[in-house]
């Protein structure tokens, strides 16, 4: 544990170090700067964007050797993904996602529509002066000293040596936002190791074409596993998918399996798998497959972090941290941003980046430790008396507006999400359980959807022509 007798610095301007330059890292980069901090972003990639930065790549085609921390490929996104989430309800409060020409203008776009809104982020608030790209981070701990600052080793990736030599740069505060889609998470299933067939995680999984003729198993009822059962039981010459109980079925999956009941295959749990390559469920039903996918989720991962104990990884869940963000013994100098799911992004990301800005700049100030941790031990015992899981600590629902808007409003004064979003929310998300194939294509809008909607629009378009002639002012400057 960090010394309890170590002295804080004065909060003013700090120099701060974020690790990622996805959605949450990019967000936090923004509001640091506003800040008036000095920031430093190490990205591990050749350009920003995170997840949504598509890697055709993949960490080997055996599951069992590839799961291991940390992965060396930190993308998962397959080719085809598109979003499950409006357009509408993934920008930041100040930079719509709005439809541009030329690009996909689908309410719900690929992933790589995605990436080039952040592309166009990035460009717009300078932030990439602060981004150091093709920058691994091997090891964040605190610095010797009277002050908490944080010691933080690099390696350079991209200057064509390739001699391991590392960087170490001190800093007075860390960000981590390093995102939580990449370590596979793997279930425990009697004969995984001996089993003959391949076996990979959706990590690892990029287009159907590999598993074609085959029999594939997907192990997983999440809209990751339907996507890929559905896409690859186009090729393969059956698909079994496989759900933990029938509450996982929805209307819309049990249309899709009856319309492609020749090829898609629905079965629940599975009871061992055998060396000779079949697959045992748990009504006794028999498979003998080539290939499963595991589409069972993703772990928090943290391999560069060192904090003598202060911060843990047990079972999925992060902690303690105090609001999903700082953790008691060592804020604010160390943080978290993007931890929590099923929130609104990049929205909640920007609400949390704004606080720890503000904190760390002396505009805000946070409770005594003892405090944050006497929270943070009720919000666990709250989840247990509720039956949630440990696993599912960071699973802020969207559907519980309350957290969502308390948070903004009581730590960063953020302005909170219109009635309507929550609406669109709502109805994309009964369309989807009702409607799988279809859903992002076809729906239907209520006039109080249909009416925040033109008015997103309109302000996206104002707020561009805003920028458009702030930029044309400044070019104009240049030139006298």
């Amino acid at each position: 544990m960090v010394s309890d007798d170590i002295k804080i610095k004065p909060l003013q301007r700090q120099k701060v170090c974020v690790i990622g330059a996805g959605m949450a890292g990019l967000a936090s980069a923004r509001e640091l700067r506003r800040e008036g901090h000095d920031v430093t972003v190490l990205e591990q990639s050749g350009d920003v964007g995170g997840q949504w930065l598509y890697d055709p790549r993949v960490d080997g085609a055996e599951l069992l050797g590839a799961a291991a921390a940390p992965v060396k490929v930190h993308g998962s996104m397959y080719a085809s993904l598109r979003l499950i989430s409006a357009r509408e309800n993934m920008g930041f409060t100040d930079f719509q996602f709005e439809p541009k020409d030329g690009r996909d203008g689908r309410r719900f776009p690929g992933h790589r529509e995605v990436y080039l809104y952040l592309k166009d982020f990035c460009d717009a608030f300078g932030l990439m002066e602060s981004v150091r790209l093709n920058t691994s981070v091997v090891c964040v701990a605190p610095a010797p000293g009277p002050t908490r600052q944080w010691t933080v080793r690099s390696v350079d990736l991209g200057n064509g040596k390739c001699d391991g030599a590392e960087k170490e740069e001190v800093f007075d505060a860390v960000v981590v936002a390093n995102g939580h889609y990449s370590q596979p998470r793997l279930p425990s299933i009697p004969g995984m190791e001996a089993w003959r067939g391949r076996q990979v995680h959706s990590h690892s999984y990029r287009e159907p074409e590999p598993f074609r003729g085959e029999v594939v198993v997907v192990v997983g009822c999440g809209e990751s596993g339907k996507d890929i059962a559905m896409e690859v039981r186009r090729v393969a010459k059956e698909v079994h998918l496989v759900a933990k109980s029938m509450e996982e079925v929805t209307q819309g999956l049990a249309k899709v399996i009856a319309k492609h009941s020749a090829s898609l295959h629905l079965q629940l749990h599975v009871e061992r798998l055998c060396e000779d390559g079949r697959v045992v469920f748990g009504d006794g039903f028999t498979v003998l497959a080539d290939t499963i996918i595991y589409c069972t989720g993703y772990s928090y991962s943290f391999p560069f972090l060192d904090t003598e104990g202060a911060v843990t990884v047990d079972d999925n869940r992060v902690g303690p941290l105090f609001e999903h963000v700082f953790p008691p013994s060592l804020a604010p100098s160390l943080s978290f941003v993007g931890i929590p799911i099923k929130v609104f992004a990049p929205w909640f990301f920007e609400a949390q980046a704004k606080w720890v800005a503000q904190v760390l700049s002396g505009k805000r100030t946070l409770p005594p430790e003892e405090e944050m941790m006497r929270s943070v031990e009720e919000y666990y015992c709250a989840r247990e008396v509720a039956g949630a899981p440990k696993k599912y600590t960071h699973d802020v629902s969207l559907f519980d507006t309350t957290y969502i808007d308390e948070f903004g409003s009581k730590y960063c004064d953020f302005p909170g999400v219109e009635k309507w979003r929550y609406e669109l929310l709502v109805s994309s998300f009964v369309n989807m359980l009702d409607n799988l194939e279809t859903f992002r294509d076809e729906y239907e809008d209520s006039d109080t959807i249909r009416k925040g909607v033109e008015e997103w629009h309109l302000s996206a378009q104002q707020a561009q022509a805003a920028a458009t002639k702030k930029q044309s002012l400044g070019l104009l400057e240049q030139v006298e």
